[in-house]
């Protein structure tokens, strides 16, 4: 069975071992895009460490799990947005001003939406995590 979209798979699955309190989840979905997402929470607290771990039936990530995800999911559809136009999106999607981050893709690659207002880039909203 074929997924519609990997990187929700995989914020689903963290969210809800997260919710369960396990530690570490282990997921099959291994793509640039999701690990770039997850170095993003990674770096601003949201996600321990994570790793590829080689199997016999491809390549699977080890995510360890913290405990301090609220919620997190993909945004679609994936609204292209300004350099002026982050505060609409952050009022729709976290739940106050600078509490969360919006991963966004940009010319200059993924970085969430605070660096993008600092840097002066727009692009293309993926994923939120508070």
């Amino acid at each position: 069975m074929t997924l519609n979209d990997p990187l929700a798979n995989v914020l689903s699955h963290v969210l809800n071992y997260e919710r369960t309190g396990n530690k570490e989840v282990i997921t099959k979905n291994n793509s640039v895009l999701i690990k770039g997402v997850l170095r993003l929470m990674q770096d601003n607290g949201y996600l321990g460490s994570y790793e590829e771990v080689e199997d016999s039936k491809g390549d699977l990530l080890r995510i360890h799990l913290i405990g301090v995800i609220n919620n997190c999911n993909v945004i679609k559809p994936r609204f292209r947005v300004g350099k002026d136009g982050f505060e609409r999106y952050e009022q729709r999607f976290l739940p106050s001003k600078d509490f969360g981050i919006i991963v966004v893709s940009t010319s200059k690659g993924l970085m969430t939406h605070k660096q993008a207002k600092e840097q002066g880039v727009g692009g293309t909203l993926i994923s939120y995590c508070y």
